[in-house]
C-alpha cells in the first residue's frame, strides 16, 4: 500500500513528464510552422522575381 507522501510523489513525477514532453512537442510545432513559413516566403520572392502567375505557387 502507498503512503499519502509516496502517492504525492508519483503523481508529481508524472505530472512533471507530461509538461516535459508538452513543450518538447510545443516546440516542434512552433519550428515547423516557422519552417513552413520560411520555405512560403522563398516561393513567393521566387515568384515574384519570375512574375509569374501561377497560382499553385502561391497557394499554401
Amino acid at each position: 500500500m502507498m503512503t499519502g507522501k509516496r502517492l504525492a510523489d508519483v503523481g508529481y513525477r508524472v505530472f512533471s513528464a507530461s509538461m516535459m514532453l508538452l513543450t518538447v512537442y510545443g516546440g516542434y510545432l512552433c519550428a515547423a510552422r516557422g519552417y513552413r513559413y520560411m520555405q512560403r516566403q522563398k516561393r513567393l520572392q521566387l515568384a515574384a522575381q519570375n512574375q509569374t502567375t501561377d497560382t499553385e505557387i502561391i497557394k499554401d
